[in-house]
């Protein structure tokens, strides 16, 4: 509620603001920059420019996002779902958890046409985007499932997907043994962020101020740490690739 106030009060001040030239209004956030972060401790103006620059990203991806009219520019310009698609044996079984919108599930089920796929998500908003982005593809090995997970008793599956989504779970490892055992699959596809993208997430930690990328992240994971969680569940991380600022791995169920 709090954001949506603020981009009205920005639409009505725009209009004699972008009147200003471009250079000036430049120069002038500069300055702005400058004195906020002038404080006689180094500290707390490193805290000043990064509570500014959480906001600044806040921004960019509202504006991304209308960009892509509603679908974030990241999901072609970072090709992630090739990740999983490339690791996914044509004709299996595909269940993507915490599905969001589907645009991971429906780029695979594009890519892997004799495969199906189960996109599930907790957010009933999100599934109903995800149909309706369905209706428009004219798919038929996808189906949308508003639910939770941890509430469904079989949904078999060769191949399980958590793009984004571990990073949200405190019991981790409860998380993912019960998604298997519901799943009976042998091999996950996760996806998390990195908390070794950039020095400022380490500096941001040691000045003790919020460094995850979302407020309902529990975790950021190093390699690291992501290996230790599928461990603890069971799981061995076959293959790891860190790009992006993120961490992709292929885990597989005990001994396969």
């Amino acid at each position: 509620m709090k954001r949506n106030l603020i981009l009205k009060i920005a639409k009505l001040v725009s209009i004699p603001w972008l009147i200003l030239p471009n250079r000036l209004r430049k120069i002038f956030f500069t300055i702005f920059f400058i004195l906020e972060s002038r404080d006689d401790e180094p500290k707390k103006g490193l805290k000043n420019l990064f509570l500014i620059k959480d906001k600044l990203d806040w921004v960019i991806n509202e504006r991304a996002l209308k960009y892509g009219s509603g679908i974030h520019p990241k999901h072609y310009l970072m090709k992630y779902h090739h990740f999983f698609s490339s690791r996914i044996k044509d004709g299996s079984k595909v269940l993507d958890v915490g599905c969001g919108i589907g645009i991971v599930s429906l780029n695979i089920a594009k890519e892997l046409t004799k495969s199906s796929v189960i996109g599930i998500d907790i957010n009933k908003k999100n599934i109903i985007i995800a149909n309706q982005l369905l209706n428009k593809s004219n798919l038929s090995n996808v189906n949308f499932i508003h639910g939770d997970i941890n509430h469904q008793n079989d949904i078999r599956a060769d191949y399980v997907i958590l793009s984004n989504i571990l990073e949200h779970i405190e019991n981790r490892t409860e998380f993912l043994k019960n998604i298997q055992k519901t799943s009976n699959s042998k091999i996950f596809l996760i996806r998390v962020p990195n908390f070794e993208r950039d020095w400022q997430i380490a500096m941001r930690k040691e000045l003790r101020i919020y460094y995850f990328s979302d407020v309902d992240h529990k975790i950021e994971h190093t390699v690291g740490e992501l290996k230790k969680d599928v461990e603890n569940a069971g799981f061995i991380i076959k293959e790891t690739i860190t790009a992006w600022g993120e961490i992709w791995a292929k885990c597989e169920y005990g001994n396969s």
